[in-house]
């Protein structure tokens, strides 16, 4: 494979008097340009094949990523005719790409350490393209492209109202190399850059007296750019200046502070800021440092004060008020961080934390702070509890939640107040929780459920109650079949109650359901033996077993059965194949 020829001649006596590193730096820098200069021209010949182009560039991406990794940012001056770096040129036989940057104005081109290969794929088709022939200029492609690890310093020219060009020479490379070198500081004052000082500027530019009724020309502007250049000093405020403060804050702490009083008044300006900002990421840390310092020997007492008030300040009522406005209505950018901050505070942040909660709409945010109150109230059930009997659905549901994730051992006791709730939609959700809990607390209150005044708190208590204890179900079951007051309830009640002894799946519950079947109708009492054969097949469906289905089979294929019977058996013999096997066919029952 070819490589990148020496630059001989006029540049061999300058190399010789460059450092090993600049020299190192260049030849780098023309392995890239070579690499580059090749991969242009291949993608020049297969323009029609785009899914090549990154394989034709993928030499010029190592080149530079060997550069970077090494040295960092890769500053490249644009040039005419050519790219150099410490003024040698880069390119070892001619080429236009140089000029289509520089007739836009662009007299530096910056690449940033981990230049991605699908940027330098766009760079490059963007000095392919020809603007006289229709395309945009590349300056407009650039703001287009918004390559984040490409970078450029476009000269846009000077002009005086009552001047010619002649009478205004400015050493315009000069201005330019000089704002640069002030980004390149290795200074923490990332801002240094923007303070340019008159004194800095007759330091820098030899020959230049005065610069006087300056107008730079150039097209205003967009709306759009002057958002995205907000947006983008946003993000580098929330990124970088916070962090960099904290930094400093903590600086200071470490170098030993006499006034606590205006340490903690620091420390809670810096709270508040942060909160506004929905930057609990910053805070945590903070969190996070202040009990590590704290457990050093000397000076430790001092910042456990300091970190006590701290997470004092984060709980108090108007600041998770700020926090609740936060999750109102809008999605967490990052949930873990708003779950460490809540998780940080102590049992004195309940109460504030349960109005929050009131105030929340989206159910991921209530989910979020319900799992973080979970945490408080195995040890401080006292005020979930007092909120089961609130009058709104959703407070005793999250109540209902938070006291179940706790795990608290009397848990079930508590729930038992909400079946007191007028609201039947909230008691029948708190009843399928407690049938989940299998213990002897649990039955009792279903079994006390099943002389509830509402009908369908007491289907669903039959349904629960044979998943606790089959044997002890069974016979409670009956009792209510053979109550006095049997005869006024529902049909759906009844129907209910005989699908849960069918559930219990005993033998006696199955011979229960085979009497009432067999029993022969009068022209007395066929109205009440035909509704107890409807009762039994409902008890049969309820079981679910092979036993069962073995019944109804049975049921089917006797003719002496009323014709409706059959029906009502053939469609519960179905239903129960269905759930034992699925959409197969059974296999035909040999006697």
């Amino acid at each position: 494979m070819a490589q990148p020829q020496k630059v001989t001649d006029a540049s061999a006596s300058a190399e010789a008097e460059q450092s090993p590193e600049v020299r190192e730096k260049v030849e780098l820098a023309r392995t890239f340009a070579f690499h580059l200069l090749k991969g242009i021209k291949q993608i020049g010949m297969y323009r029609h094949n785009e899914a090549r182009f990154p394989e034709f560039l993928a030499k010029a991406q190592e080149a530079i990523s060997a550069y970077t990794e090494k040295f960092g940012p890769l500053s490249l001056k644009v040039e005419q005719q050519n790219f150099t770096l410490h003024n040698e040129a880069l390119f070892t036989e001619e080429s236009s790409l140089p000029y289509k940057f520089f007739r836009d104005g662009i007299r530096q081109l910056i690449f940033r350490p981990g230049l991605p290969l699908e940027e330098l794929v766009t760079l490059t088709l963007i000095a392919l393209s020809e603007p006289e022939r229709g395309a945009e200029d590349v300056l407009a492609q650039l703001w287009r492209a918004g390559m984040q690890q490409v970078e450029y310093v476009v000269v846009e020219g000077f002009s005086m109202e009552g001047a010619n060009e002649d009478e205004v020479q400015v050493e315009v490379d000069k201005v330019v190399g000089y704002l640069y070198s002030r980004l390149q500081t290795n200074s923490d004052d990332f801002l240094r850059f923007a303070r340019v000082s008159a004194e800095d500027l007759d330091a820098k530019l030899d020959g230049v007296e005065q610069i006087r009724g300056l107008v730079v020309g150039g097209r205003h502007a967009s709306d759009d750019l002057k958002a995205r250049l907000q947006k983008d000093i946003t993000e580098e405020e929330n990124a970088r200046l916070f962090p960099k403060l904290v930094g400093a804050v903590f600086q200071v702490v470490e170098g030993g502070v006499d006034d606590a009083a205006l340490l903690e008044e620091i420390f809670l300006q810096l709270l508040d800021m942060l909160l506004l900002q929905d930057d609990f990421g910053t805070v945590n840390q903070i969190v996070l440092k202040l009990r590590a310092l704290s457990q050093r020997p000397e000076g430790g007492d001092d910042l456990a004060r300091l970190l006590s008030s701290f997470l004092h300040k984060m709980g108090e009522e108007q600041r998770l008020s700020r926090v609740g406005e936060s999750l109102k209505t809008t999605r967490a950018k990052q949930p873990q961080d708003v779950t460490r901050y809540l998780q940080a505070l102590g049992v004195d942040s309940v109460l504030p934390l349960l109005n929050v909660l009131e105030t929340i709409e989206l159910p991921e945010n209530r989910a979020l702070l319900c799992d973080v109150l979970g945490g408080f109230a195995r040890d401080l059930p006292e005020p979930f509890v007092a909120r089961l009997l609130s009058d709104r659905p959703q407070t005793v549901r999250d109540m209902v939640y938070i006291l179940e994730k706790s795990n608290h051992p009397d848990r079930v006791k508590m729930f038992a107040q909400v079946l007191k709730s007028p609201n039947l939609v909230v008691k029948l959700e708190v009843m399928q929780i407690i049938g989940r809990g299998r213990t002897a607390e649990s039955r009792r209150i279903i079994q006390d459920a099943l002389n509830d005044t509402v009908s369908q708190v007491r289907m669903l208590a039959a349904k629960l109650l044979p998943e606790f204890d089959r044997d002890k179900a069974f016979p409670d079951l009956v009792k209510l079949v053979r109550d006095p007051g049997w005869d006024k309830k529902t049909s759906d009640e009844k129907a209910a109650v005989y699908s849960a002894i069918g559930a219990t799946n005993l033998p006696a519950a199955l011979s229960m359901m085979q009497l009432l079947l067999a029993v022969k109708p009068s022209l007395l009492n066929k109205r009440r033996v035909m509704d107890d054969k409807f009762l039994a097949i409902h008890g049969l469906a309820g079981a679910g077993s092979i036993q069962s289905y073995k019944l109804l089979q049975a049921v089917v294929e006797d003719k002496a059965q009323p014709l409706d019977v059959l029906t009502a058996a053939r469609k519960a013999m179905y239903q129960t194949r269905k759930a034992l096997f699925g959409d197969s066919a059974l296999p035909e029952e040999t006697n």
